[in-house]
């Protein structure tokens, strides 16, 4: 059980992480203020908690029999079933959020407007992978925790972590496409 609530407090604290680290990459986009340094104290602590989350999670599902057979009731294991499956997707779509700003600007200098369409649809995409999982697991880590105790305040609590989620999704695309649309379109992929 140490593991799992393991897992869960650095699942909760990435979470803080996170919405730091977006909140400065959404103020930098509408200021068109950006400073390396902040980007990076922002980004890597959220970077190292998920990495250790990430394992913990993985030990917890390898090493752990937790009963968790999820073809035996699927609608009951609906949230399971998407914690596993977003936590599985974020690797591979991490890396290439990591590198995206990039692989914009050359592909818009290039003139590969089919790669730039698929890369600025690949941010939302990443967001919302992230904030399915946040949505699904931040009351299940809290009642790992000892934290929440009853249905009725777990489903309340859910209840504003759909709502929060929805609106930093909508936030952060809009201001991020918006500002790189802006940035490379109409200059033709040069800043």
């Amino acid at each position: 059980m140490t593991l799992k609530k393991l897992s869960a407090t650095l699942g909760l604290l990435s979470i803080a992480a996170m919405l730091l680290h977006i909140g400065y990459t959404v103020f930098a986009y509408i200021t068109f203020y950006y400073n390396e340094k902040l980007k990076l104290i922002t980004a890597i602590p959220f970077m190292v908690l998920v990495c250790l989350h990430a394992v913990c999670g993985m030990l917890t599902v390898f090493l752990q029999a937790d009963g968790s057979r999820l073809d035996l009731y699927p609608k009951q294991n609906l949230r399971t079933i998407l914690q596993r499956v977003s936590a599985a997707l974020m690797l591979p779509l991490l890396i290439l959020h990591i590198n995206t700003f990039g692989l914009l600007r050359s592909s818009a200098e290039a003139g590969h407007w089919i790669c730039f369409t698929l890369l600025i649809l690949s941010q939302p995409l990443f967001y919302g992978i992230v904030l399915i999982h946040i949505a699904v697991s931040v009351t299940r880590g809290m009642i790992t925790l000892g934290l929440l105790d009853s249905v009725d305040k777990q489903k309340r609590i859910d209840r504003f972590i759909y709502i929060i989620c929805a609106a930093v999704f909508a936030v952060a695309t809009f201001v991020v496409l918006k500002t790189e649309l802006a940035m490379f379109l109409s200059t033709g992929g040069a800043l």
